[in-house]
């Protein structure tokens, strides 16, 4: 385990390597800079343009140095602790997450408890009362889940929160907290605001896991070892914990790969239309504007955050089913 761990790691150097490489040419690829883009913007508001302001700004930032050496810089400032300056906020893209982070993650880690703990109960009934009325109802239920998009669903609660109660439901906390340091009162205020991010963004994925977890449930219902368990008289619900629905779950450890990004990036449309102060606008905002070093910084920390997901679902998979194997080879 310990060798198979130690080279998956020193697998993630160049896996991570080529990633930077390939995130810094895309952001290169659209033609001109961000200081274009903001004399662009500045001229079209019919505000006058300081050449000399533009030049100094473009040797400061190297915008006329060659491609390669800026990338070197960029890699070389990320293994220091130094992600960039963004051009569009004025100041470091450490101080320009700042708070959305945390803010990200509440809402996400909040969604993914609710989602798995509303999921595996209902996944569990409708696999064990296959084409009950239970099982008509729920699936019913996960499909319209399914067939709603999240930014539809949030409009629509932003809709009747206006006609029935008068109020404005967007945003995670009251107006006079905006930009203050974090109290007491700041936090009841966002534990205030958070469920309805929590019900909109998990929706879709309670009744994609409720679905899955019924089909690879049903799947391993229905092979010959769980006969096997039942003719030797072992008990109905510890037969389906201690080998069907261990063998079900392997698809949400392998998911960990993909949740650990998604807890990062949330939903981008949904906080939009809510107006969330997470990190999904920012993202956008930054390859609009191609304020290279936020969205350049952003997208290299998702892509670390996937390779260690995907290495913690190697391992836990090896735990949780003894079939999987962490070795190379024929076993004999």
């Amino acid at each position: 385990m310990a060798g198979y761990v130690l080279r998956r790691i020193l697998m993630m150097i160049p896996t991570l390597a080529v990633v930077s490489a390939i995130i810094f040419a895309i952001i290169e690829l659209p033609p001109g800079d961000y200081l274009e883009t903001y004399v662009a913007e500045l001229e079209s508001r019919g505000e006058s343009v300081d050449e000399k302001e533009i030049a100094f700004l473009r040797q400061q930032y190297g915008f006329g140095e060659p491609v390669i050496e800026r990338y070197l810089k960029w890699v070389g400032g990320m293994l220091r602790g130094d992600f960039g300056y963004s051009f569009e906020y004025r100041m470091p893209v450490a101080d320009v997450v700042g708070d959305r982070l945390i803010l990200t993650v509440a809402v996400s880690v909040a969604t993914i408890a609710l989602t798995w703990l509303i999921a595996f109960p209902i996944g569990i009934y409708s696999a064990t009362h296959q084409y009950s009325w239970g099982d008509y109802g729920l699936t019913f239920l996960g499909l319209l889940g399914l067939a709603t998009p999240n930014f539809l669903l949030a409009l629509i609660l932003l809709y009747f929160a206006n006609v029935w109660f008068g109020t404005s439901i967007g945003g995670l906390m009251d107006p006079e907290y905006l930009g203050k340091p974090w109290s007491w009162g700041k936090i009841v205020s966002v534990l205030e605001h958070l469920w309805i991010p929590v019900i909109v963004v998990g929706t879709a994925g309670t009744a994609s896991l409720a679905r899955r977890l019924r089909a690879n449930l049903l799947d391993e219902l229905a092979k010959p070892y769980v006969e096997t368990a039942r003719a030797k008289g072992l008990p109905e619900g510890r037969l389906l914990l201690k080998y069907p629905l261990r063998s079900a779950l392997n698809f949400f450890v392998a998911d960990i790969g993909n949740l650990l990004p998604q807890v990062i990036s949330g939903a981008e449309l949904v906080a939009v239309v809510l107006s969330l102060p997470t990190t999904g606008p920012i993202l956008i905002s930054a390859l609009q504007s191609q304020d290279m070093y936020l969205a350049g910084s952003f997208l290299m920390f998702l892509a670390v955050l996937t390779t260690v997901g995907v290495l913690v679902s190697d391992i836990a998979l090896a735990f949780l089913d003894p079939r999987i194997r962490l070795e190379g080879g024929v076993r004999q």
